[in-house]
């Protein structure tokens, strides 16, 4: 494996927090390129873009910080230019980024809190969504409330769908080992056999509201870079 490919596999894990994809998968990464700075070292550059010129600051920060931690960690790499391009406020998310500053003082007077909090809330709703994930094909197949209300994660079918949903359980610290229920509320209790009809209606409700707006930010991005593929 080359620096570079250590490089993209490390913007793999950089997600997009509403849509809850790899900006590699949704085709964000303009260009990526790994080259010597002179010293011996190497520095990794990065360009991103998005669906619009006008997608929100809050998501766009947040995944040009957690594009800009993740390829600084990779080995190797002695220095990492991320930036944002083609976005009404790329200069001032690309200037405190490279400053190490955060959200709320990079949006001085706009921003009254950091991001940690979005974070979470768009984490919940992934876990929620992937619960839907791994029960829709049990549910389709005859499985009942009660024995959808015993499952666990150990006992539930090995798939992308239950690993990607342990992934973001682990994140926000709720119980994702083999003995965890896989219907769980916010807090991590249990789902009832009573309650699993409705939980799972909203389940799938979240997860198509997320894969619809998927959908049109593909388009978007399609439309606006028509022509003008990125490296994905």
């Amino acid at each position: 494996m080359t620096l570079r490919d250590s490089v993209w596999q490390a913007l793999g894990t950089v997600l997009d927090p509403e849509l809850d994809e790899p900006i590699t998968d949704l085709d964000f990464v303009a260009s990526c390129t790994v080259s010597g700075d002179g010293h011996g070292g190497s520095v990794a550059a990065v360009r991103l873009r998005l669906p619009t010129f006008f997608c929100a600051p809050n998501f766009s920060f947040l995944m040009v910080a957690d594009a800009y931690d993740a390829v600084s960690a990779v080995p190797g790499v002695t220095r990492a230019e991320i930036a944002l391009t083609d976005h009404h406020a790329s200069d001032e998310i690309n200037r405190g980024i490279a400053a190490h500053a955060g959200f709320v003082e990079v949006f001085e007077g706009e921003a009254e809190t950091d991001l940690a909090g979005l974070r979470r809330y768009f984490l919940e709703k992934s876990v929620i969504a992937g619960q839907d994930r791994v029960a829709r094909p049990l549910v389709d197949a005859g499985v009942g409330p009660e024995e959808l209300a015993e499952l666990t994660l150990g006992s539930a079918p090995a798939s992308p769908a239950l690993d990607r949903l342990r992934r973001r359980r682990a994140a926000l610290g709720l119980p994702d080992d083999d003995d965890a229920p896989l219907l769980i509320h916010a807090d991590g209790s249990r789902v009832s056999s009573a309650q699993v009809p409705l939980h799972l209606r909203r389940a799938r409700l979240t997860r198509l509201g997320i894969e619809t707006n998927g959908e049109f930010c593909k388009s978007f991005l399609a439309s606006r870079y028509a022509g003008a593929a990125g490296t994905g």
